[in-house]
């Protein structure tokens, strides 16, 4: 294991991973919002039915171990855009890419603009529609407050307001960088990223928790070719909640053939 990182905006901010070595095709694992990659992942590439595959444990720009820019706009579009100067640099094609929430958005986004980055789509209770501003953790409840609000107290609110694991990660994250990805993730994209992913070409797998969100609309989902799993007794987290059967969703997900849903 060891980490690694790319310079990947005009002024050289710096976007870093943890990567185990191993075979082709490559996996790349994509966190959520205030999140970091290795925290959320760890038991996952670890796991014997997982194993030994080359994987990388992305951070986003903002978050975890890479850097905080204050010159990014934190889009959708350009943390992936900046996955893909990462992804390039480390000379990864086709791989297995594997998202939960943010993560899942800035996947699709991935693959819909850089399409042979991406070989197999995995994304876990991923934002596909736009969000309406909530008081309540997540994006849309970060989005209530303006930039200059939550620089000088709602992250410190928000801290206590989410759960502790979550809050734990949290606090690495730049408070600009947070607030931000929160606003452009709950605007979402033009297309959306639910149009994007049912448009993809790649095998896609959307997974949920039993309580956590269901996609909604999931007929259409599966008529586009998406395969749409349920997770039971999980909630948003589910590699966290419910680590076995996330695997095994997983695996089932990338060993699927790529000719049929």
């Amino acid at each position: 294991m060891s980490i690694h990182q790319a310079a990947v905006t005009p002024s050289g901010a710096r976007l870093r991973w943890v990567e185990l070595p191993g075979a082709d095709p490559v996996r790349v694992y994509v966190h959520g919002l205030g999140a970091m990659a290795s925290a959320y992942y760890a038991r996952t590439v670890a796991h014997p039915s997982l194993a030994g595959h080359r994987s990388l444990l992305v951070d986003m720009l903002g978050f975890g171990l890479s850097d905080r820019p204050a010159d990014f706009d934190y889009s959708l579009e350009s943390h992936a855009d900046t996955l893909a100067v990462a992804l390039r640099s480390a000379g990864v094609a086709r791989a297995d890419v594997i998202g939960h929430s943010m993560g899942g958005a800035v996947a699709i986004v991935l693959a819909e603009r850089h399409p042979e980055l991406v070989g197999r789509l995995v994304v876990a209770e991923p934002n596909l529609d736009p969000i309406a501003p909530a008081r309540k953790p997540g994006s849309s409840g970060i989005g209530t407050y303006s930039e200059a609000e939550f620089l000088d107290r709602g992250f410190a609110e928000t801290l206590d307001r989410v759960d502790p694991g979550w809050a734990m990660t949290m606090r690495l994250a730049d408070p600009l960088a947070l607030h931000r990805s929160a606003v452009r993730l709950a605007a979402a994209t033009v297309p959306t990223m639910r149009e994007m992913l049912t448009g993809l070409p790649v095998p896609r797998t959307l997974l949920y928790g039993e309580r956590g969100e269901a996609p909604g609309r999931e007929e259409e989902l599966a008529a586009a070719g998406v395969r749409v799993r349920e997770i039971p007794d999980a909630g948003h987290n589910i590699m966290l909640d419910q680590p076995e059967a996330f695997v095994r969703a997983t695996v089932e997900a990338l060993t699927q053939p790529a000719d049929r849903p």
